[in-house]
């Protein structure tokens, strides 16, 4: 009851919190508003997390890396191969279900000084960080063979995640470029339980030890590291 009523006051307080962004919360309110949410909560319920458009932001500060974000909206791509929900953007195909490319929208890019603006935005965004412990990722090294060992025999986590361009599963975001997108104690706090964070995800909470937690993470930065692009 306590974590509800602060998770609640955390999120009424959001709006407050964000219009010192000057333009850009303006730009969020104006381009943005209409496919991310900015004030949450995570969708409650499978019909609303079908429907969601683009990834929730109203924790964007305690989730992505300001600089990958900056460069990010004025070049952007996709990241997630079919799109927020697979089963809006695949059709039958020869060999079986593939992405239809037609129906997943471009994201719009943003000059310079807008991509600024909007990214000191949302890095002002920060529901959550009752859920993250600072600095509870520990720097450290993995080989690539490991790592691939532990994210696709051990865990089967390839199913879903491409970890090389074309190679994995596309129903999920691509992980050869997390490490580069993501701060690294979001990442352990995410896979210790990700339904904390989305309470209707799909990725499973694999109850993960805090030394996997970590490896993933290492495994993450390895990947990050290779000229995939």
């Amino acid at each position: 009851m306590i974590r509800s009523i602060g998770m609640t006051v955390a999120l009424l307080l959001l709006p407050a919190v964000a219009l010192a962004g000057g333009d850009g919360q303006r730009l969020l309110q104006e381009r943005c508003s209409g496919c991310h949410n900015l004030t949450g909560p995570a969708p409650q319920t499978l019909a609303e997390l079908w429907a969601r458009k683009g990834p929730d932001l109203f924790y964007a500060g305690n989730k992505y890396r300001p600089e990958w974000v900056e460069q990010w909206l004025q070049a952007p791509r996709r990241i997630r191969p079919a799109g927020m929900y697979y089963g809006n953007h695949i059709k039958p195909g020869p060999d079986g279900d593939i992405i239809d490319e037609r129906s997943l929208p471009e994201h719009p890019r943003l000059g310079a000084e807008d991509a600024r603006a909007v990214t000191r935005a949302l890095m002002q965004l920060k529901w959550g960080s009752h859920l993250i412990t600072p600095g509870a990722y520990k720097p450290g090294r993995i080989s690539l063979s490991m790592g691939e060992l532990m994210f696709d025999k051990f865990r089967g986590c390839l199913a879903c995640h491409e970890i090389e361009p074309g190679y994995g599963g596309r129903s999920g975001p691509e992980v050869y470029t997390v490490a580069r997108r993501l701060q690294a104690d979001y990442l352990i706090s995410y896979m210790r339980n990700p339904q904390a964070w989305d309470p209707r995800i799909f990725m499973p909470n694999k109850h993960l030890k805090e030394r996997d937690l970590q490896k993933f993470v290492h495994y993450f930065r390895a990947l990050s590291e290779e000229d995939f692009q």
